[in-house]
């Protein structure tokens, strides 16, 4: 089952789509500099990213819409 799993995992990196720094800021609405910062900070701050080298940095569809998912917040969930 782990095989499986790990297997789908490596599928969804290949095809889940994948954005520059300059893409995923504008999509989330921050400067492209934020996600810099987050990425240099200690510890390492906002969403997953793949370092392919010193100057390319990609941030996987997948985990972009899983780091903002654990970040929103429901008023109505809060108010039980």
């Amino acid at each position: 089952m782990t095989e499986t799993l790990e297997r789908q995992d490596a599928v969804g990196l290949l095809l889940g789509g994948w954005y520059t720094t300059e893409e995923l800021a504008e999509i989330i609405g921050v400067d492209p500099s934020t996600l810099r910062r987050w990425r240099t900070a200690h510890p390492v701050q906002g969403p997953p990213f793949v370092r392919l080298s010193g100057a390319v940095t990609r941030y996987g569809a997948m985990d972009v819409q899983r780091w903002l998912l654990s970040r929103r917040i429901d008023p109505q969930e809060t108010d039980r």
